[in-house]
Order: C-alpha cells, then structure tokens, then sequence
C-alpha cells in the first residue's frame, strides 16, 4: 500500500506548453461573479467585478477549450465594461461580445436584419455563462511576466473555417462537441431563465 508520507511512487509532473497563437479553437466562456452591480446601467446579478485597484468594472472570464488537441485547457481574460479612464476598455469588451454572440448564435457580422440584431441583445450577463463559441488564441504576460494563453477575439461566421469549427469536424486541435445554448442548465445554473432572449 503506498504510505503517505513516501512520494518515490507519486507521478511526475505534465508540463504544458502553450497553445500556439492563433489556433482556432472551440471555447466555453464561463463568467466568474464579482458581485459588483450597477443598476443605472442594467449590470444586476453580480456578475461583474470592480478593480480595487483602478476601479475599472469587467466580466472575469474563462474560456475552456471543448475537444480536439487541446481539449479541457483553460485560459483567461477580463473583458471590459467601463473604466474611468476613456472608453477604450469598454468598446474594446462590447466589440469582443458582440463577435462572441454572433459566433455561438451562427451570425454575420454584416447581417442587420432583427433577427440578427435580436441575437445580439441579451436580458443580463448571466446569458453569457456557458457561451459556446470559436475563439483565437493569443498569448500574454501574466502577473509575473510570464507567458499565458488567453481568448481576445472570437471567430464569425465569415470566417472560412467557421461551418467545420462549429460543426467539430475533426481537425488538429479545432474538433469539438455541438454547441450548447446559453439556456440549458449546465451554463445558466446560476442565473436560470426561461429563454434567452435572443430566442424570444
């Protein structure tokens, strides 16, 4: 029987090199609640999050990759929803929003018709939670100086190998399951609701 307090047989550790920058790769965005709320502007729930330090407000994002390659790795970003500074942090979030709803919900960025814009509209942050959509990966410093992966942009449906992404046509490091919907219970646990409304 292995003792405790003897490591000899103990596995060693995997590394994990980064996934090179700019694979296209099927995401699962979840948002961790920060608890801030701001009701003049329609953030309810406490899925935002305030800086302590520069009291800027964003979603604290995780995005897990779905299959393939790279499946079950995980990566973060913040995306911006306001800052006192300019406004820069927040066009930047909305911009990167925007693209990730029209990827999850099969959208052309040039598409205005009103089911288009419809798909674009959400009730509250919480319709985010479980967003599944294709993603770039890109790499930056983290708080140590050290290399991490992140999600700064999402693929639409004008890119060429939208339609075999989303599909999880087997590919080095792109396949993937069906997309989920915001809706069902396993991305919307913590903030239930009938239907999206982009589907209303």
């Amino acid at each position: 029987m292995t003792q405790w307090n003897d490591f000899n047989d103990a596995g060693q550790q995997a590394g994990f090199d980064l996934v090179p920058k700019g694979t296209l790769v099927k995401v699962r965005m979840t948002i961790k609640p920060g608890g801030y709320d701001d009701a003049s502007r329609g953030w309810t729930g406490g899925w935002a999050t305030e800086s302590e330090q520069t009291g800027s407000v964003f979603l604290n994002a995780e995005f897990v990759v779905l299959d393939g390659q790279f499946a079950k790795r995980k990566m973060w970003s913040l995306v911006g929803l306001h800052s006192s500074k300019s406004d820069e942090w927040a066009n930047m979030g909305r911009a990167f929003l925007r693209a990730a709803l029209n990827s999850a919900r099969g959208v052309s960025p040039q598409d205005n018709s009103a089911h288009a814009q419809t798909a674009r509209r959400i009730q509250h942050f919480g319709e985010l939670d479980g967003l599944v959509f294709i993603g770039r990966i890109d790499i930056e410093k983290d708080s140590r100086g050290d290399d991490r992966n992140t999600i700064r942009q999402a693929i639409e449906p004008d890119h060429k190998d939208y339609a075999r992404l989303m599909s999880g046509t087997p590919s080095t490091g792109t396949a993937a399951p069906a997309p989920v919907s915001p809706s069902t219970p396993a991305a919307s646990a913590r903030a239930p609701i009938s239907k999206p409304s982009w589907a209303q």
